[in-house]
């Protein structure tokens, strides 16, 4: 079985990233249905009473809006069961975004995946930093003062000489 993985980030002053592995078939909008459940889940665990969910499906989305009319029975189920848990809330919001900004979400879905992991294993948070430069330069000799940067390789190929220098 092909094993694939949903990724949620909860967005609080703790920046609380989780992740999932599906081990059953699915679709891209179950697996969004899953993606909003789980966040429902941990927020509700969390005490949080407020909340925003954003999701790449256009579909799922208006769906649990009520804007979009549900068809599908698979569907229909997952929206009831998602309607059950916002009852738990105070305000939930649901809101689209592009894929291309999901980028920590996508990312926690492939780890997700990637893992062999038993049902409830937990894994340490993963700290991403950001380096403007490296942790180490290489050492580059500055040449004489006045002269041009290739009068070293010029020097050897007219004379097959190396820099004197005790390097």
């Amino acid at each position: 079985m092909i094993e694939h993985g949903i990724g949620v980030v909860l967005i609080s002053p703790s920046g609380f990233p989780a992740t999932a592995k599906l081990m059953f078939t699915y679709t891209n909008n179950v697996a969004q249905y899953e993606a909003f459940i789980l966040a429902l889940q941990i927020s509700i665990d969390k005490n949080i009473r407020v909340l925003k969910v954003f999701g790449d499906s256009t579909l799922v989305v208006y769906q649990l809006r009520g804007e979009w009319e549900t068809r599908d029975s698979k569907f229909i189920h997952y929206q009831t069961y998602v309607h059950g848990l916002i009852k738990e809330f105070d305000d939930v919001q649901f809101c689209n975004f592009p894929i291309e900004e999901y980028q920590l979400a996508d990312a926690l879905a492939t780890l997700a995946a990637m893992f062999k992991v038993g049902s409830e294993t937990k894994v340490q948070p993963i700290k991403l930093r950001v380096k403007d430069s490296p942790a180490h330069h290489a050492g580059v000799e500055l040449g004489t003062v006045g002269e041009l940067w290739y009068v070293d390789i010029k020097r050897y190929l007219q004379y097959q000489q190396y820099l004197d220098c005790t390097c």
